[in-house]
């Protein structure tokens, strides 16, 4: 490619025409999620689990990184990390959020935002109980989001990590483990031709969701 950004300014592709009608979505946004990203797995998206995941950064800049959801309960996506990374600080100050989901392959779009919180320390042992043991070790050989002087530095903690529990069950950090974020509003998205795109929004109303057609 000779010119890339001749090429961001004149690339288009266009959408299908399928649309999103708001008489088929679900009352429970919830279930409405869970419909899309089961039909995202069914129709191999890459990585159908990962998220954009935005913060509110102490400079009040937005922080986002992408990240995987690893679970949904009791209304609440649920997602790990390491407590004092960046992320980990930025929610410890403020725990207002948002996650996207984009699904290309299907031309769908799901943005949620919520509030955060830590989940339980046995639901965080559960989980790093059942992570690959190279990726226990890599839990605990990362200060995640510190400067790091070299890769050298990193593949040697985590060999010395590998001798340490030599036949060992690995124990969960006290710094790694899971947040879920509540939802407070869903977004659902569906690219149509021309760029006339079907949004819809659920919004609160006491114990109810309100949805919302928006302009595209």
């Amino acid at each position: 490619m000779k010119d890339i950004r001749a090429h961001i300014t004149s690339h288009r592709d266009d959408f299908n025409d399928e649309s999103l009608n708001g008489t088929v979505l679900s009352s429970d946004p919830l279930k409405q999620f869970e419909k899309w990203l089961e039909e995202a797995i069914e129709n191999e998206v890459n990585e159908a689990y990962a998220l954009s995941l935005s913060t509110v950064g102490q400079d009040g800049f937005p922080s986002t990184r992408i990240v995987f959801l690893r679970g949904i309960s009791n209304g609440g996506l649920i997602f790990y990390t390491n407590y004092g990374s960046l992320k980990g600080r930025e929610l410890a100050a403020e725990d207002r959020a948002l996650m996207n989901f984009f699904w290309p392959e299907l031309q769908r779009q799901v943005r949620v935002k919520g509030l955060v919180s830590k989940i339980s320390p046995e639901q965080s042992d559960d989980y790093f109980a059942s992570r690959p043991r190279n990726s226990q070790l890599g839990a605990w050989a990362s200060k995640q989001s510190q400067p790091l002087d070299s890769r050298e530095t990193l593949e040697n903690r985590v060999k010395e990590l590998e001798m340490e529990y030599e036949g060992r069950v690995i124990p969960r950090p006290e710094n790694w483990g899971g947040y879920v974020l509540i939802p407070v509003e869903w977004e659902f998205w569906k690219g149509r031709s021309s760029r006339l795109h079907d949004r819809f929004t659920y919004t609160q109303k006491g114990e109810d969701w309100m949805i919302t057609r928006l302009y595209p």
